[in-house]
C-alpha cells in the first residue's frame, strides 16, 4: 500500500469515528520528519483518546509498528509517530492553540480525502 493511500485510509478511519477537521497533509518536502501528517480533532478528551486507540490498531494491524506516541492517556493532544506518518489528534482548543495546520499547510500539499466533511452528522 503506498504511504498516501495509508494516510487516506487512517482520515478515512478517523471520519468514519466521527473525528472533525480532518486533515492530511503531504509534508516530505518540508521536513525529514516524516512524509504525511493526518491532525483530526475530537469533541472531548475521550474521543481524542478512543480515536488514538483506533488509528493505532488499524496501523498494528497493517503492520506498522509505533514509533513513539505522546499524550495519549490525556486526551488533549495524541501524537503518534509511525516514522512515515505522524498522526495528530487534538482535543477542539489544543488544535487552534498550536495551529498545526498552519505551520504545516504550505497551500499545496493538502491531500484530496473521499468524504465530505461539511455534511452535518
Amino acid at each position: 500500500m503506498q504511504d498516501q493511500e495509508l494516510a487516506v485510509r487512517v482520515a478515512q478511519l478517523l471520519y468514519d469515528r466521527k473525528a472533525q477537521d480532518i486533515a492530511v497533509l503531504k509534508v516530505s518536502h518540508l521536513t525529514v520528519l516524516c512524509d504525511y501528517m493526518i491532525i483530526a480533532s475530537g469533541r472531548t478528551a475521550n474521543q481524542v483518546t478512543a480515536l488514538t486507540d483506533a488509528v493505532d490498531d488499524l496501523l498494528a494491524d497493517e503492520g506498522f509498528r509505533l514509533r513513539r506516541s505522546e499524550g495519549r492517556q490525556e486526551g488533549r493532544w495524541a501524537v503518534l509517530d509511525y516514522g512515515h506518518m505522524m498522526v495528530h489528534l487534538f482535543h477542539r482548543d489544543e488544535r487552534s492553540y498550536y495551529g498545526l495546520d498552519r505551520l504545516w499547510n504550505d497551500g499545496t500539499n493538502l491531500v484530496d480525502l473521499p468524504f465530505n466533511q461539511s455534511e452535518a452528522d
